[in-house]
This record gives C-alpha cells, sequence and structure tokens, in this order.
C-alpha cells in the first residue's frame, strides 16, 4: 500500500503542478530536440567502445586539470618558453639536447611538462581565460557517463551552460581587466579581451557593463525563474491588483511553480470539494482543526501511472506519512466566496470541484491502485540493449578465404576453332535435313558451351528435338542437350561440352561480392551457370532440397559446398546442422565443429548420426521440436522464425514463459536410400512432416541419394521437395524420377548439373571443395571457444525402448526434486522431460529418472510418442493431497 500511496502522490501533485503552470489545457507533448543518451542501441562492441573513451575522457580531464592549476604558478616561465620556440608545438617531440642545438634553453615548469604549458597557454592565455576550467568538467561529466551509464550531471544541459560560462566569465573578467591593464592576461584570455574591445568600440565601456548585467540578470530568470519583486517591494504596497488575483510562478530548472504566500491560507477556507477525474471520485474536505487527509481513489486511476524522469529519485516514506503527504493548490477566483469551482488536468482530463458540503474533517477516499507500471520492452532496450544472441561466442571468428585453394584458373578460355568448327557441324546437321537457321549465338560456360539458334519461319520445335543424337553424333560429344524453346528468349538451345573444361573452386564462388554481400538467410553457393556467373540459392526459400545422382558424379562434394558456404555465413548461434551420414565416412570431417553447429539428442555421445535406430529417434525428435517452436510462434502471435525472432532480440518476449531465440536446424541425410531400405515408412513419415511444416520454423531438409529410384524417392518425399538437384543420371527413367523431366542423363558428370526450381530447370557446374580444405576449416572452426556441448534437441525415447518407465515405484528411492518436478508438471500441464531440464536445470539422465517416477506414480501418463506425457492431475490443489496422502504413506 505505501508503494502504491507513493506513486499516486507523485501522479497526483505531477498533474496539480502542471495544471497551475499551464492553466486549464495541457500542452501537447513535444519530441526532444535531442534524443536522450540512454535510448541509444549500443552493439556490444561499441558499448566496449564507449568505456574505453569515457577512461581516456577522464583521464584527460584530470592532465587538464593538472595542467591549468600549474600554469596559474608557473605562466611567466611556460610563456618564455613559448615564446622562445616560437608556439612551441613543433619542439613537443623533441629532446633537451635537440633544443639546447636549437639555441632554446628547455626550461618548463608545468606539472605536466612541454604539453601541459602548450595547452594552458592555448586554452587559458590564447582562448578563454581561467573559465576554461570549465573543460575539465565537461570531460568528466561526459567521460563518467560513458564509462559508467551514470549521470553525475545531465550531460546536454551540462554542455550549455559549461559553453555559456566559459564565455560569460571570458567577456565578463575581459571587463574588469580593461580597468587594470590593456593587454591579455591569463584571467580573461585573448577571447575575453578582443571581445571587450570589439564591444567598447561600438557601445562603450558604461553599454559592455550594462549588457552583462543584462545577461547575467536573463541568464538567473531564464534558469531560476529569479523573482525581481524584490526592486519593486516600495511599489508593491500601492499595486492596483486585486488580492484575490495572485499569479502564479513557475520554476523552469526544477519544472515546478512558485506558490504564492497566501496559497496555505487560501486553501484553508475550502471546507468539501468533490472532484471527478476520468471517473475516478475523490471527496475532499478541510477544516483548519486537522491536517491529515486520507485518501480513497476507485481502480480508474491506470492511467496515472506514468514513467518518471530517469535522474529523479523517490525519497523512502513511511506508511503514514505518505498517504498525508498529499497536496493540492487550488488558483484563487475572482470571488470572495469561499467556494470555488478549479478545472484540473491530469493527462488532459478535466477535475471539475463542485459545491463543497459542510464537512470538519478532510477526507480523500483512495481505494488500493490494482496494477503497478510494467516495465515495457522498450524500457528494457533502453536500458540494455537488443538481446545479441552471438554474445555468448562473441570472439568467433568466422573461416576466411585463405584456408580453400583456387583450383583452375579460375578464367574461361576462349577457344575460337572450336566454336567455329561446332557451329559448322550444327548448321550443317540441321540443313542436311532440310533445316535453315536465321542466326547462332554461343554462350561460353566453365565446362559448357550454349549455342542459341533461331530457325526460319515454318521449321517445327519437335523436328530440331528430335535430331538430338545426330547432332551428338556430328559434334563426337560427349553428350549434348537441347532446350526446345529456351524460356522467356524464343530461340533453341544447345548445349555442347567444352573440349577443355575448367574447374569452378569453391573459392572464387565465395570471394565474389554476389556472395559476401547477400542478405539471405541460408545462402548456399552451388557453382557457375553456363553463362558463367555465381549461382547462389537460398534454402530457406526453397524450403528443402533433395539431391540425387549416381555413384561418383559428385553428389558429396555438392553436399560439401552446401555445408561449406553456410559455414563461411553464418554464426553458430543462428545455425545448427543434424547430420546423417549412414555410410559413416562422408560427413564424418565434421565432427570437430560438434560444440559449434552440430546438434544431437540428449544422453548420446555422437552427433554425427550414423546409425538408424538413432535416426529414426532424431526425426521424430526433430518433429516435437518443430511442434514445440510451433508452441512458441503462437504464443508469440507470429507467423514464422524471422519475426519470432526479431521480436525476442527486441526484448518483446520474455524468457521466462519459455521464449528462447530460435536457431535455423538444417538436416542433411547423406544416403537416404539406405535409411529407406532399412528403416522405410519410420524414416519416410517423420520426413514427410517435417517436409510439410518445419519451413515457418526454420527446420529445413537436405536429402541426398545415389539410388534415385520411386521406391526410394517416393510420390510424398516428391511432393514436399520443390527443389531438386540432380547429378548425371545413367537413364531416362532417372531422370524423370529426380526432375519430372528428362536431361540429367545428358550431363557430362564431375559436377555437372541441373536444379529444377519451380518451372526452372538451370545447369550450373557444382564448386569443388576438396577433402584438406573441408579439414581446414573445422579445425579452424573447431579450435575456437565454443559452446559446453552441441544444440540439445528435445528428449524423444521409443515405446519398445528402455525409456518408458518403471512400473515399480519406490518412495524411498525418490527423487529430492520429485515434488518439486510434480507442481511444475501440473502448473505447465505438460509431461515432458525436456521441460523439466530447463525449469529446474538438470542433466538429461535425472530428469529422464523424475519422469519415470512421476509416471510410477501415477502424476503423468504414460510415454506416447512425439506427443508430451498427459498429465493426470488438473490443478496444483488435487496434487497437493494427492503428495501429502504419499508422505503418510512413506
Amino acid at each position: 500500500m505505501a508503494s502504491r500511496s507513493n506513486s499516486f502522490k507523485n501522479t497526483f501533485n505531477r498533474g496539480t503542478k502542471e495544471t497551475r503552470s499551464k492553466g486549464r489545457e495541457e500542452a501537447p507533448k513535444r519530441e526532444p530536440i535531442v534524443k536522450p543518451f540512454d535510448s541509444i542501441n549500443f552493439s556490444e562492441g561499441q558499448r566496449k567502445a564507449l568505456k574505453i573513451l569515457g577512461l581516456f575522457l577522464i583521464l584527460c580531464s584530470f592532465l587538464f586539470a593538472v595542467a591549468f592549476v600549474s600554469y596559474l604558478f608557473t605562466w611567466k616561465q611556460d610563456q618564455s618558453y613559448i615564446s622562445a620556440t616560437n608556439g612551441g608545438w613543433s619542439t613537443l617531440f623533441k629532446t633537451s639536447e635537440e633544443l639546447t642545438e636549437d639555441g632554446v634553453e628547455p626550461v618548463v615548469e608545468n606539472k605536466l611538462g612541454k604539453l601541459g604549458a602548450l595547452l594552458a597557454n592555448q586554452f587559458i592565455y590564447n582562448w578563454f581565460g581561467i573559465g576554461s576550467f570549465l573543460f575539465v568538467l565537461i570531460l568528466f561529466v561526459v567521460g563518467y557517463k560513458f564509462l559508467y551509464r551514470k549521470s553525475l550531471l545531465p550531460i546536454w544541459k551540462t554542455l550549455l551552460y559549461s559553453t555559456i560560462g566559459i564565455i560569460y566569465i571570458s567577456v565578463t573578467l575581459g571587463f574588469i581587466q580593461d580597468y587594470i591593464t590593456d593587454t591579455p592576461h591569463i584571467l580573461e584570455g585573448k577571447f575575453g579581451y578582443w571581445t571587450n574591445q570589439l564591444l567598447n568600440a561600438q557601445i562603450g565601456k558604461f553599454g559592455v557593463g550594462g549588457l552583462i548585467v543584462f545577461a547575467y540578470l536573463a541568464a538567473l530568470v531564464l534558469i531560476y525563474n529569479l523573482d525581481l519583486k524584490f526592486a519593486f517591494s516600495s511599489i508593491g504596497s500601492t499595486s492596483s491588483e486585486s488580492e484575490n488575483s495572485e499569479s502564479v510562478d513557475y520554476d523552469l530548472m526544477n519544472d515546478k511553480p512558485i506558490l504564492p504566500k497566501n496559497a496555505v491560507k487560501k486553501q484553508e477556507e475550502v471546507q468539501e470539494e468533490e472532484m471527478d477525474i476520468d471517473g475516478a471520485v475523490i471527496e475532499v474536505s478541510n477544516t483548519l482543526r486537522t491536517n491529515r487527509p486520507t485518501l480513497t481513489v476507485n481502480d480508474r486511476f491506470r492511467h496515472l501511472h506514468e514513467s518518471e524522469p530517469e535522474d529523479q529519485e523517490e525519497e523512502p516514506l513511511q506508511q503514514e506519512e505518505e498517504v498525508q503527504s498529499v497536496e493540492f493548490e487550488l488558483q484563487p477566483s475572482d470571488t470572495d466566496s469561499p467556494v470555488q469551482s478549479i478545472d484540473l488536468s491530469v493527462d488532459s482530463t478535466p477535475l471539475h470541484i463542485e459545491q463543497p458540503k459542510a464537512e470538519e474533517e478532510v477526507t480523500l477516499a483512495v481505494e488500493e491502485v490494482k496494477e503497478e507500471r510494467q516495465i515495457t520492452a522498450d524500457d528494457l532496450v533502453a536500458q540494455f540493449g537488443q538481446y545479441d544472441p552471438k554474445l555468448d561466442l562473441s570472439g568467433y571468428q568466422y573461416p576466411t578465404l585463405d584456408l580453400l585453394k583456387d583450383h583452375g584458373s579460375g578464367k574461361i578460355t576462349i577457344n575460337q576453332q572450336e566454336l567455329e568448327a561446332n557451329k559448322n557441324r550444327i548448321v550443317d546437321t540441321l540443313r542436311n535435313y532440310n533445316i535453315e537457321i536465321e542466326h547462332i549465338k554461343a554462350t561460353i560456360g566453365p565446362t559448357v558451351t550454349l549455342y542459341e539458334i533461331i530457325p526460319k519461319p515454318g521449321v517445327r520445335i519437335s523436328k530440331i528435338k528430335n535430331l538430338e543424337d545426330d547432332i551428338a553424333l556430328s559434334l563426337a560429344a560427349l553428350g549434348i542437350r537441347i532446350i526446345a524453346p529456351m524460356p522467356g528468349k524464343g530461340t533453341i538451345g544447345i548445349e555442347v561440352p567444352n573440349s577443355n573444361p575448367e574447374m569452378v573452386s569453391i573459392r572464387s564462388v565465395l570471394a565474389t561480392e554476389k556472395f559476401q554481400k547477400t542478405d539471405m538467410d541460408l545462402p548456399i553457393a552451388l557453382g557457375k551457370t553456363i553463362s558463367n556467373e555465381v549461382y547462389i540459392a537460398d534454402l530457406a526459400k526453397m524450403p528443402h532440397l533433395l539431391v540425387a545422382g549416381a555413384t561418383g558424379q559428385g553428389k558429396s562434394v555438392g553436399i560439401n559446398a552446401i555445408l561449406t558456404s553456410l559455414l563461411y555465413k553464418k554464426h553458430p548461434a543462428e545455425l545448427k546442422f543434424v547430420l546423417v551420414d549412414p555410410k559413416k565416412v562422408e560427413l564424418s570431417l565434421f565432427k570437430k565443429i560438434e560444440r559449434h553447429f552440430l546438434a544431437k539428442l540428449p544422453g548420446e555421445d555422437e552427433a554425427i548420426i550414423t546409425d538408424t535406430k538413432k535416426v529414426i529417434n532424431t526425426l521424430n525428435s526433430l518433429c516435437i521440436e518443430m511442434d514445440q517452436r510451433y508452441d512458441l510462434l503462437k504464443n508469440a502471435q507470429v507467423r514464422n522464425l524471422k519475426e519470432y525472432n526479431a521480436k525476442f532480440i527486441n526484448r518483446r518476449l520474455n524468457p521466462e514463459e519459455g521464449h528462447r531465440f530460435l536457431p535455423f536446424i538444417v538436416l542433411i541425410v547423406d544416403e537416404f536410400a539406405d535409411l529407406m531400405m532399412t528403416a522405410g515408412k519410420e524414416v519416410e513419415t517423420p520426413i514427410a512432416r517435417l517436409a510439410q511444416l518445419a519451413r515457418a520454423v526454420g527446420i529445413h531438409l537436405v536429402i541426398a541419394t545415389q539410388r534415385p529410384s520411386v521406391n526410394i524417392i517416393t510420390g510424398t518425399i516428391k511432393a514436399n521437395f520443390p527443389a531438386r538437384l540432380a547429378f548425371r543420371v545413367l537413364s531416362k527413367i532417372d531422370s524423370r524420377t529426380i526432375l519430372d523431366t528428362g536431361g540429367a542423363d545428358q550431363l557430362i558428370g564431375r559436377g555437372d548439373m541441373l536444379l529444377a526450381s519451380g518451372s526452372d530447370l538451370i545447369r550450373i557446374q557444382c564448386a569443388f571443395v576438396d577433402t584438406p580444405e573441408v579439414e581446414r576449416i573445422s579445425d579452424f572452426i573447431g579450435s575456437q571457444r565454443g559452446y559446453p556441448s552441441a544444440f540439445l534437441l528435445p528428449e524423444y525415447v521409443d515405446e519398445s525402448g528402455d525409456g518408458s518407465g518403471s512400473p515399480e515405484f519406490d518412495l524411498s528411492e525418490r527423487d529430492q526434486l520429485f515434488e518439486e518436478a510434480a507442481r511444475l508438471i501440473v502448473m505447465h500441464q505438460q509431461g515432458s522431460t525436456s521441460l523439466i531440464q530447463r525449469k529446474l536445470k538438470l542433466g538429461y539422465n535425472r530428469a529422464g529418472r523424475i519422469i519415470d517416477q512421476l509416471e510410477a506414480a501415477g502424476i503423468v501418463g504414460p510415454f506416447e510418442g512425439s506427443k508430451a506425457r498427459e498429465v493426470l492431475f488438473p490443478d496444483e490443489y488435487s496434487l497437493e493431497q494427492y503428495l501429502e496422502t504419499l508422505r503418510k504413506d512413506n
């Protein structure tokens, strides 16, 4: 009650003061001219830089103070040295021997040496005189604010008042010094001296003196609202003003009104007043006999709880005195009647005082305010800055391009003879079948050259398409591919392999500006197109990728290129990998980055999954993670992961309610066919479910297989993988299985691939990354400080496993946190081991034993696969009764 009364007191007094100063209408709020320093959001690096800057400014303030104070006693010797060196700044870094050789006697008595003498002479003698000491104050106040983020004095007011003070002191002392000597002196500096000389020439000495007095009085009026009535006290007795029309002065410095002398007397004349504040009724009665009003306000005072200024400290008040300290002042009316009607405004709501009733005591009934002002997300951001998910590994360094090797020259070599010969063969072959063309153009890529032809009118496209084998025969090429027609161009394309293909290295792709400056969420650099352009795709928009091709055609290299691209672009806090490698050797190179980028099941030793049974558990665990993320998105009222994380970073989500920063999760399966053959539906079902739903919550799949058959790439899988990457296959049937069209059987291998994304079919030369390069990248990341362990996925225990709980329950072996965990489960109505882990900060094994004990005790239900266990108690009251029974039985 004490805090609520104090809060009401502050709000009510503030409202009445604003009313007296502004009248019956509240002035509209204006935006501050200068943005408050505390409202600026700084990153971690900027905060460190500000601390260093603050420490430097404080050091400078002490050095300036030493130099200035010393100069007051040694200014003659310091000026002699400066005069002898013609300014002295050029000799700042010269030794005494060098000065002696130049004919200068290095005599400096300033405590800060030559630098102190030069600084003090510049500020005090050449500029502002002893007013320069205010620079010491400015440096110290600003440095203290930067270092401790606390204000000794308001920064902007300190800068303003100190600047005015420096100028005023210099000019004033220059005016006084002008009566003593006509040369610049250390009291006023050259600024004060020459300013007075200029003003004297314009308005004379008396004019300068009057101007200085005027400036002094004007400053007192503006800052302290100085009352100048003392100057006219003799005139005040004959003033024609009415006693009932006294004015209320306002203190601009302290933002409060100055009460007239008879305000207390006028207040005692009021017997009772009834005011309506936005529906909150306050009855007031006052006589000369009582000084202690009591407060009662109804619960519609919520809007009065405004934030106080940061530099205002609330004085500790005792409970009784807080209620009695509520004060209000009334403006005198134009009549002599003791009954007064006044309009006050609190948050633009008028307060109307009606006809008073005859009462003997002051009664202010104030009911308790039900809600205290809540700390908003903007307050948290202003105080602590935005949440930085990278702060745990703030020293993490991204891999450098030096870890990669240049394969090939990276330049396209044009063989003019080969181009001319292929053109002639294409034209001659078409003419042999009575097909005339109007134009032919060649586009040279790293491994393939595209010849675009425009046939003459009347030529059927299908006729050219059927000549694919004949053209390949005439060109003696490994395999050609005809695109008839080319989308959006109105031409027919014939892709012919180069006789000397150029290798595309991953370094040449990652070093491009296109990749370095991309703003994609999950950028993957796949390689270069046939037009020699770098191709970068966003895995987050695909949203899943199916990779297939025959053995030895570059599939594993493509997977490594995808992983390498993401490692070069994402921070460990933003991305986690779930690696499934049934072959046990393809992805083992990434084991060293386990504590940075990998995710695994709780209790597992290896993060890279090779056992089929563990793959099933991991996939079901990802389904649980997906469901939990959707629950978080629903509670946060957002639609996707990007919006959720943006809300969390801006501190608009409470971690105590289970919210957390959600990294992207990328599941990579290197050989999907082996899983389908050994597990079948147990693998297909969770993968299909993830492919259908996981995109919005940031879980993406990359599935690779070397057996593109219909029993492996089923209709369910294909329907949920719109993006497909096909390396060379051995038959048109396999090509149609992967891409729903031919073309993959015409590829030349060694990283030559087709990417189907929607209706587009793009030919790309995959970027090559060698095994030693992957090892160097893994070593570079693994050698840095990482998280304590890999990212833990939610618990999943198979029904046939050992984790379903023991049917017997021994009370003597009950865990110490058993009852606390039971209350936690019932309160959240969620029977989950991960909840116990997170809330009670326990390990996986202990949390699992507790959930087993809860099941055996009948508090939670049995294991139900991917769903959370059923909670068998509806509320905590019934649970406490049951726990009491268990205690008695024990």
